[in-house]
């Protein structure tokens, strides 16, 4: 059952750490719905969540939308150059100002008509001549925090949040001389998991599965050679990579799996970059959204090795999803609660059942209801989870 108390959470977490002791947290995590709100409240309306690439927003006037913690929400570059995030609502009576990406040189309410402008003002109030005590100036959009790193766009609902570099610096450190930002977005590709998202998640944060679930993946890398870090906001999983002709990386280099907390990965390869973001779609459902950048998709050749690059991928990943749902319904059986973690291949997964417990932790220690509204402001959440 979901926790009551902080004394409740506190108690969970003793229960695995350290890690070659540690259980696994219960079943009740992954299969009770009440656990779907204590998510959205406690992880993703508290975390740094990528919503695109700056190539979306290529010129003034262009605008995103998404949805981050069951909020809609919509980036758009100003006529300034800047970028700016607002809830995707308008203040009338809470029509949408896009259901899509686009441009235009205002943001205009898909129900009734009001506009803004892309600064989020509020300009234009159609058929309003006789509306009494009425301020424009009270009814602009309503702000949302928006970051960017390497070309990606973040965006985070805490008004006190640390900033996204908090997050981003030591992976910076190891990855700025790839030139990530220089790579050219190729394509974007979804797919609808019936399973719930920390499910999916844990299958990403672990290679233990890889020798029976992906055969074909294990050929590419030296798996006696892979290894976990864990950090405070994020894991490494990294494996340097046989020197094969394949698409996946051709002439060998290193692999390099990045997973930042809750639900953001970067799958770094030599001249290529896939970006996962999971969202959950129900408690026992989730969708993952694929986009693929390589340093060429002009040449000939460099299309058709991105062309082969995804179609292995989804090979990779329909052999994930599979697995990811049967897993589901074996979490949802009577036969399991609780499991063990592998020291070798699992501390990615431990420090990623710490990390869950300790947010859902700070959030019911300040008597935050489990099932509310999407919360607006709470503070980030930060970890002392185990290195290593």
């Amino acid at each position: 059952m979901i926790p009551d108390t902080y004394d409740d959470v506190r108690a969970e977490l003793a229960r695995y750490s350290p890690l070659p002791r540690a259980q696994t947290v219960p079943s009740a995590w992954f299969v009770e719905p009440r656990f779907a709100g204590l998510d959205r409240e406690a992880v993703f309306g508290r975390t740094w969540q990528a919503v695109g690439h700056l190539g979306e927003l290529s010129a003034p006037g262009c605008w995103l939308t998404a949805e981050v913690a069951g909020e809609p929400v919509i980036v758009v570059r100003g006529a300034d150059d800047a970028l700016r995030a607002f809830f995707n609502v308008c203040r009338h009576r809470g029509g949408p100002l896009a259901t899509g990406p686009g441009c235009g040189r205002v943001l205009k309410c898909r129900y009734h008509g009001w506009t803004y402008t892309l600064e989020g003002t509020l300009r234009g109030v159609p058929q309003w001549d006789r509306v009494e005590l009425f301020d424009r100036r009270d009814y602009g959009l309503l702000p949302v925090r928006v970051e960017t790193w390497q070309g990606l766009i973040f965006v985070n609902l805490a008004g006190d949040a640390p900033p996204l570099l908090h997050t981003f610096e030591e992976i910076a450190t190891r990855t700025d001389a790839l030139g990530l930002a220089t790579l050219r977005h190729a394509a974007r590709t979804t797919y609808d998991v019936g399973s719930n998202w920390k499910v999916y998640v844990e299958n990403f944060l672990e290679g233990y599965h890889v020798p029976i679930v992906h055969p074909e993946l294990l050929r590419l890398y030296d798996y006696t050679r892979y290894e976990t870090e864990v950090h405070r906001d994020f894991t490494l999983q990294s494996s340097p990579l046989a020197p094969t002709e394949h698409a996946y990386a051709p002439g060998g280099g290193e692999a390099l799996y990045y997973c930042v907390f809750p639900n953001f990965m970067l799958n770094i390869l030599p001249g290529r970059l896939q970006t996962n973001v999971v969202v959950p779609t129900g408690p026992e459902s989730c969708r993952v959204i694929f986009d693929y950048y390589y340093d060429d998709i002009e040449s000939e050749a460099g299309r058709a090795r991105a062309a082969d690059d995804m179609a292995f991928a989804h090979e990779v990943q329909g052999e994930d999803i599979e697995i990811c749902e049967r897993v589901q319904r074996g979490l949802a059986s009577r036969a399991y609660d609780r499991g063990r973690f592998s020291v070798r291949f699992e501390a990615g997964v431990h420090w990623f059942q710490r990390r869950l417990g300790e947010a859902y932790g700070e959030w019911i220690e300040q008597g935050r209801p489990v099932e509310a509204p999407p919360a607006l402001d709470p503070r980030h959440p930060r970890s002392d989870a185990e290195e290593g």
